[in-house]
């Protein structure tokens, strides 16, 4: 079987030590989906009944894609190692799968913002109406530190008390910019991936031909 060598055995180590760092970024992007799915804070926002489960397709996404990278990260090591044209390819494959999970996961986060927003807004204003003194508003005044809405506002706030509509707004925007930044920069790193395993599959093989 042919080696590749020159310039070509340097792309391969590149591209070993490209897909090492990628296996720790599919690490980084799993730990932040599993800490937005689990965040005590969100969760709490999150977990009555009837409330809007929209934000959480975001998360769900990115857990999925983190996971995704961390494998394909793995194979693509060996693939590397290996010289397996067979490893590479699979690997960038999985790339373009990733690519576009990660991509979606960004757009979704930034077209979906205003709607999901909108969706906890209307959850917490009904419930408010319903009950102002449930288990679920005062979890909302107590996360958010608010207190009822612009058309029916708490009596007697604290001083410079915001209201929940607003307070929800400022939270969930955090949170959603996190979903967009995090897939977006990682599917920008992906290309930077393919790039290197287009070219590594690409010597290997004209390797093989000339022997």
């Amino acid at each position: 079987m042919g080696k590749v060598e020159g310039g070509m055995k340097c792309v391969k180590y590149l591209l070993f030590i490209f897909n090492f760092i990628f296996w720790l970024m599919g690490s980084f992007v799993l730990a932040v989906g599993l800490w937005l799915r689990f965040d005590p804070e969100t969760v709490s926002l999150l977990s009555g009944d009837k409330a809007p489960d929209t934000f959480f397709i975001g998360v769900y996404i990115l857990i999925g894609a983190g996971s995704l990278v961390m494998l394909v990260g793995f194979f693509g090591c060996c693939g590397a190692v290996r010289e397996s044209q067979c490893l590479l390819a699979s690997f960038f494959a999985c790339l373009l799968i990733i690519f576009g999970a990660e991509v979606a996961a960004g757009v979704f986060g930034f077209l979906n913002k205003d709607k999901i927003i909108e969706d906890v807004q209307n959850f917490y204003t009904r419930t408010y109406n319903e009950n102002s003194n449930s288990t679920v508003i005062i979890s909302y005044q107590k996360v958010l530190k608010c207190c009822g809405t612009s058309s029916n506002p708490c009596p007697d706030p604290k001083p410079d008390t915001k209201d929940c509509e607003t307070g929800i707004k400022e939270f969930f925007n955090n949170k959603l910019y996190i979903i967009g930044y995090v897939g977006i920069g990682i599917a920008g790193v992906m290309i930077i991936g393919m790039i290197f395993s287009m070219v590594l599959c690409c010597a290997i093989r004209n390797s093989r031909e000339v022997i």
